[in-house]
């Protein structure tokens, strides 16, 4: 046993002793000389990457340096990240292809085109676009990046120029800079002069949210297909600018596990994804292999992760004529850290990412002829595919939310056109200038039949990430996939926003109607302002137009401002949120008058949102961002650690997210419910089912799923388990349009995403089941069959009077990943209507 503990020791201090004594040469090969007048990492950094976590800035300087010096290098900022960061992309190739970069794009993108069959393809270089960590503490990649960057610059010989002549690198050193700086600054200034690789040890147990995700705690690699978010909207720009052949995302994974490249799990691929591109990524993999072989390294593949959602980075280019892979590196953490496979050094982690890049190159440069064969068949077998109808979708009564999805489809380049009349088609009305027309005569059809289909059938029950995700469902749009060509109108080459009506000034009143996506920012405009606002309980009808439930009353008279001041305010209001507002002259309404009881007063509202550990950060950021960047309204964060010293009382709702194990004190409890009876709203999310049942907020009754496993393997028994989830499908709930939670919905039903087994029993008493689900609720993804008939008539909303307060609860995420606008009024309702429930 003593004999074994040397031996440990010993081992432990040799890697620490390499890690200490790092050179370049750990890294780099030795098959090739470098060009001395290249700045090295060390110049830059100060130390030899792997000693530290690097900083986004130092990445910066550094990349800047290395374009500086090198001819092969030029470098674009597209941008910046939420905190300001800038988004750099280096254009990395010869020097004579440098020089011709424009043509060199132009020909490449032609192979995606019609009538590219005269091409030589062998004549041709490959593009390859390389990015790293876009999850921060996941910072391999970056600081692979490091040295990547540099072998491509100061290389010398005729490998390199070989390469280089034949390959166009888009390179992305961060795909997360925000992230990124966060997590390095957790890393260095735990790190210890000693180095502890106990797992136990703070270095690795950064605190909440975690340097994964972006300023938002956004998981920016769900965000390739709905591109919400700015560093998105730069890569999705330059990859459908390029076109890129290979795309390689590199990521860490468990601290236990080796290396990962893919292709993934064969029967978890999405059908629309071609065999080439499997065939193709299979053989790329053999290059890692030979690669990880040579140093040493241990790696797997096929056995794990899935090509089925297009929103990730490595699946995202398997629809768009490209082969995207996933690189999975165990992970340190920090700088070094006990595993089941002895010692993991941060410097490990990053040679083997470093080896991954430069086998990617190599795989590139000897199946050039083949992989751009593949980009053109992929595409002329799309155009054999495509239909010569159309898909439509709009919505009359809320143009905005049309908008927004034309906005994506534009990013992804999808062709739209106008509405060119009026026209019904099965049972749905679309209007001229409130929808839009989608050809499927046109290169990214699949895109878009990735993008909008339903599908319920499926040859594997485990997803790595979500089984559905439906666009038109997510907007709860009116939509139909198969309109003759005859009603498009002009192509959309330019996107507007849709034009309001403009307010006329008004002696008596002014209308908002609510079902305008930006009505909740119009409202709370108004009411930070000072103005008295009301909202209609029922619908009613004034100069010959009908106004829905939810329908928003500003009278002119006994108001802090005077006539004239109000209509210039509402005006601004108007525009500010692109929302029309109606002045009206008398208040005799059909149905309900404008004086009625009907319409009752509504307050400003201060809402507060509980975050810190134990919040799910997805969940609590989605809703930090809706509000700072949707509705631009304050949120007041409250961390769990200090909520003890928190005055509630400043607040009239408190968001609680959807949470795991206990995220606040009994005493905390106690508070918070003392707060709701004194006249606060809670509203919670998911798992905050179970809590608000255990601590009395409100009474639950749950439904089970109590299969039990038969004629099941030992091996087989966590794949039974797995199905049993949902890992994120799209259900049917049916809508009391009367319900102030429902106000701003035109339909009766609604798609809800879900992806939590929390299923609720119906109240006997149908009035208080605003929302349920459907006997048949599938719309879209996969649910095993004991659960879909547990879902049946449950319901995903609840409320409750408690005192002078209310408890409002959703079992299912409204603000999915920021793309789900079809239900982000639901919380909004929540908001500004709670104590009308």
């Amino acid at each position: 046993m003593k004999y074994l503990y040397l031996v440990l020791i010993l081992g432990f201090s040799f890697n620490v002793i390499a890690q200490e004594n790092l050179d370049l040469s750990y890294y780099l090969p030795q098959d090739i000389s470098y060009n001395p007048e290249i700045t090295t990492p060390q110049e830059v950094l100060g130390y030899i990457p792997g000693e530290w976590h690097v900083t986004h800035d130092l990445l910066v300087a550094y990349m800047r340096t290395l374009a500086s010096e090198s001819p092969r290098i030029s470098i674009e900022n597209r941008g910046t990240t939420f905190e300001g960061r800038p988004l750099l992309l280096m254009l990395i190739t010869s020097e004579a292809n440098q020089k011709n970069l424009e043509t060199i794009r132009k020909n490449h993108v032609s192979l995606t085109e019609a009538n590219s069959e005269n091409l030589k393809t062998e004549e041709m270089p490959i593009v390859v676009y390389q990015g790293f960590s876009i999850h921060g503490n996941e910072p391999s990649g970056s600081n692979a990046a490091l040295l990547a960057a540099y072998y491509l610059a100061a290389g010398q010989g005729k490998k390199i120029d070989k390469l280089l002549e034949n390959t166009v690198i888009l390179f992305d050193p961060s795909l997360n800079p925000d992230g990124l700086q966060r997590f390095a600054y957790w890393a260095n200034t735990n790190k210890s002069k000693n180095l502890n690789p106990d797992p136990q040890d703070r270095e690795f147990s950064e605190v909440w949210p975690g340097g994964r995700t972006n300023h938002y705690w956004f998981d920016m690699n769900r965000d390739w297909l709905p591109v919400q978010l700015p560093e998105s909207r730069a890569r999705i720009a330059t990859f459908h600018k390029w076109q890129p052949n290979i795309l390689t995302d590199h990521h860490e994974m468990g601290s236990n596990s080796s290396f990962f490249f893919q292709p993934g799990i064969p029967s978890r691929t999405h059908p629309l994804t071609p065999q080439m591109n499997q065939d193709l990524t299979k053989e790329i993999g053999t290059y890692h292999a030979k690669a990880l072989d040579k140093i040493g390294s241990l790696y797997y593949t096929q056995e794990d992760y899935d090509d089925f959602y297009y929103g990730k980075g490595s699946t995202f280019p398997d629809i768009n004529g490209s082969i995207g892979i996933l690189f999975e590196q165990a992970s340190s953490r920090g700088h070094v850290q006990e595993t089941d496979n002895g010692l993991l050094t941060f410097p490990f982690t990053i040679r083997n990412q470093f080896t991954a890049a430069l086998s990617t190159l190599e795989a590139a440069g000897s199946m050039i002829t083949k992989i751009l064969d593949y980009q053109r068949s992929f595409y002329k077998n799309s155009r054999n595919t495509m239909g010569k109808d159309a898909y439509v979708f709009g919505s009359e009564k809320d143009k905005n939310k049309a908008y927004h999805l034309a906005e994506i489809l534009k990013r992804q380049q999808v062709e739209i056109y106008e509405i060119k009349e009026d026209f019904e088609l099965n049972g749905k009305n679309f209007k001229k200038g409130s929808g839009y027309i989608v050809p499927k005569n046109q290169r990214q059809h699949r895109v878009v039949e990735a993008m909008f289909e339903k599908r319920t059938s499926f040859t594997d029950s485990l997803f790595y990430d979500v089984s559905a995700w439906s666009f038109p469902l997510a907007f709860d749009l009116k939509f139909d996939n198969s309109v003759p060509l005859k009603y498009a109108g002009e192509k959309i080459d330019s996107l507007q926003k849709p034009s309001i009506n403009t307010i006329t000034k008004s002696e008596y009143a002014y209308l908002m109607e609510w079902h305008d996506y930006y009505s909740p920012k119009a409202l709370n405009l108004i009411l930070e302002k000072g103005l008295r606002a009301q909202v209609g309980m029922k619908s009613f009808e004034a100069n010959s137009k009908k106004y829905d439930y939810g329908t928003i009353l500003i009278p002119v008279q006994n108001q802090k401002m005077n006539t004239t001041e109000i209509f210039n305010f509402l005006k601004e209001v108007s525009e500010k949120s692109n929302v029309s507002i109606t002045g009206v002259s008398t208040g005799l309404t059909k149905g309900i008058n404008l004086g009625s009881n009907y319409f009752r007063s509504l307050e400003p509202q201060k809402v507060a949102i509980i975050v810190g550990d134990g919040i799910t950060p997805y969940d609590a950021g989605e809703i930090w961002h809706l509000f700072d960047q949707r509705y631009d309204m304050k949120i007041t964060k409250l961390d769990t650690r200090n909520f003890g010293r928190t005055d509630l009382s400043k607040y009239t709702d408190i968001i609680l997210p959807n949470s795991w194990g206990t995220a606040l004190e009994k005493k905390d409890t106690e508070k918070i419910k003392d707060w709701v009876k004194d006249g606060g709203t809670l509203i919670g999310y998911k798992n905050a089912a179970k809590w608000f049942n255990t601590n009395e907020f409100m009474k639950l009754e749950f439904l089970e799923n109590k299969v039990k496993a038969k004629d099941i393997s030992f091996e087989e028994r966590n794949d039974f388990r797995g199905a049993q989830g949902i890992g994120g499908a799209i259900f049917e709930a049916t809508q009391d349009r009367s319900h102030p939670v429902n106000f701003g919905y035109s339909d009766n039903k609604i798609a809800l995403f879900r992806d939590t087994t929390i299923f609720i029993k119906a109240d006997s008493t149908s009035f208080n089941n605003p929302l349920k689900y459907t006997e048949k609720p599938l719309l879209s993804g996969y649910i095993s069959k004991p659960n879909l008939d547990l879902l049946a008539n449950t319901v995903p909303f609840k409320q409750v009077g408690m005192g002078k307060g209310n408890v409002i609860l959703f079992t299912d995420n409204t603000n999915f990943r920021g793309f789900w606008y079809g239900t982000n009024k639901l919380l909004m309702n929540a908001i500004f209507f709670g104590d009308e429930m």
